[in-house]
C-alpha cells in the first residue's frame, strides 16, 4: 500500500481516524490518469464569453441525454454559466492543445488567441478550429462540491468536425497525447 508522504484533514469513520490526502497527492493520483480535454464556454448578458478548460467530465444518461463537468468556484466563469444558464463543451483534437493551454490559465484574454465563433442556433461561443465535437448544453443543476462545482447539463444539441475527424486531445500524467491511430 501506497501513502502520500504529507496528509491533512481527519475523518472519523467510527472505528478509526482516517487522516485525508493533501492536495498535493490528491492531485498526483488525478493526474495519473489520462482524460479527454475540454473546453467549456458560454457568454454573459453582453455577449462576454468565457471558459476554462477540463478534464473533469463525463456523460450521465442517454434518457435524458446529460453530461456533468466540475467547474472551480473561485473562477470567473462558474458564475456567468449559472446566470446564463447555457454552455457548449467543446471536445479538443489533437491539433488543439493551443485551446487547452490558453484555456487553463486564468488569462482574461484567451479567446483573443484562440478562433472562435457563436454557434448558428444558440448563440454560443465554440472552437471548431480546436475541437473535433461540440455539445450545446442547457444547465439542469449545479451541486456545489468542496471547491468546485458539479454542472449537470442537458444536450439539446451537437455538432463535429467533417470527416476525417481528428483524433480527441488527451491530458494525463503532466502532459498531452493524442489517441493513438487505428
Amino acid at each position: 500500500m501506497t501513502t502520500a508522504s504529507g496528509r491533512s484533514g481527519a475523518v472519523d469513520d467510527g472505528t478509526a481516524m482516517l487522516t485525508l490526502v493533501d492536495p498535493d497527492g490528491f492531485r498526483a493520483l488525478m493526474a495519473s490518469h489520462p482524460g479527454g480535454v475540454a473546453v467549456v464556454t458560454t457568454q454573459d448578458g453582453l455577449g462576454n464569453p468565457y471558459g476554462f478548460a477540463c478534464t473533469a467530465w463525463c456523460g450521465v444518461s442517454l434518457a435524458p441525454p446529460l453530461l456533468l463537468f466540475c467547474a472551480s468556484n473561485s473562477g470567473s466563469t462558474l458564475p456567468v454559466l449559472a446566470e446564463h444558464g447555457w454552455f457548449a463543451l467543446n471536445l479538443l483534437h489533437g491539433a488543439g492543445r493551443r485551446a487547452a493551454e490558453a484555456f487553463a490559465t486564468r488569462d482574461a484574454g484567451r479567446f483573443t488567441k484562440i478562433p472562435w465563433h457563436l454557434s448558428p442556433d444558440l448563440g454560443l461561443p465554440v472552437l471548431p478550429e480546436d475541437a473535433h465535437t461540440w455539445a450545446e448544453c442547457r444547465v439542469i443543476r449545479l451541486t456545489r462540491a468542496g471547491d468546485h462545482t458539479i454542472v449537470l447539463g442537458e444536450v439539446v444539441r451537437t455538432d463535429e468536425a467533417p470527416e476525417p475527424r481528428p483524433a480527441p486531445l488527451l491530458y494525463g500524467m503532466r502532459r498531452y497525447a493524442t489517441w493513438p491511430a487505428t
